[in-house]
């Protein structure tokens, strides 16, 4: 009897041991000796496999502002940008066996696109004609949107939305282009007069 009771214990501690909670938004990935045995991604109670490792993973949308990151524009003026990232993890598996830590890599790899894209327009184009930082803004955030996405898809996360926070140019040299801009903007005055 004493054999029946400790059986029936360890039986009942391994069968109680493999019942899970999933909360809304999250998931649980399950690991079954080393190998990647799935993805509870449905609320509520669940049995799992007994002896399986699980790890508990938001899939709830998430949103940082980056650094504000000084670059150099196509022009080679020395601005200051930073953007604001919309995501949510897609494919947990990847989140978690991809990357060592997938928020960082987000991170890291948001400011590297900004940067990338910063540099490739104008801060503004006195013309109106080509695309700029500051009058295309939309246009911009599309390209870094489409740009930081390619950079995360390797960690399973989907970009929700990504939109530039702060614009400026670097504090050495916002003077001087102010003056600038209001020369510009005379210039084009006296030509809309004439």
């Amino acid at each position: 009897t004493a054999l029946v009771a400790v059986l029936v214990a360890v039986a009942g501690s391994v069968v109680l041991s493999s019942l899970i909670m999933v909360q809304p938004g999250h998931t649980k990935v399950v690991r079954f000796f080393g190998s990647y045995a799935g993805t509870v991604r449905r609320t509520g109670l669940w049995w799992i496999v007994p002896l399986a490792d699980r790890l508990s993973l938001s899939i709830r949308v998430r949103n940082f502002e980056t650094n504000h990151l000084k670059v150099n524009d196509a022009d080679g003026n020395p601005v200051e940008i930073a953007a604001i990232v919309v995501w949510q993890v897609a494919d947990t598996a990847r989140a978690v066996y991809a990357v060592d830590d997938y928020v960082n890599f987000v991170q890291v790899q948001a400011e590297s696109a900004l940067r990338h894209v910063a540099t490739t327009h104008p801060y503004d184009d006195p013309a109106a004609e080509a695309m700029s930082l500051r009058g295309s803004v939309d246009i911009v955030a599309g390209e870094l949107a489409q740009e930081v996405a390619q950079r995360v898809t390797i960690a399973g996360v989907e970009i929700v939305e990504v939109r530039i926070s702060h614009l400026a140019y670097a504090p050495e040299i916002a003077q001087a282009m102010l003056r600038r801009q209001q020369a510009n903007a005379v210039v084009a005055a006296r030509a809309r007069i004439v």
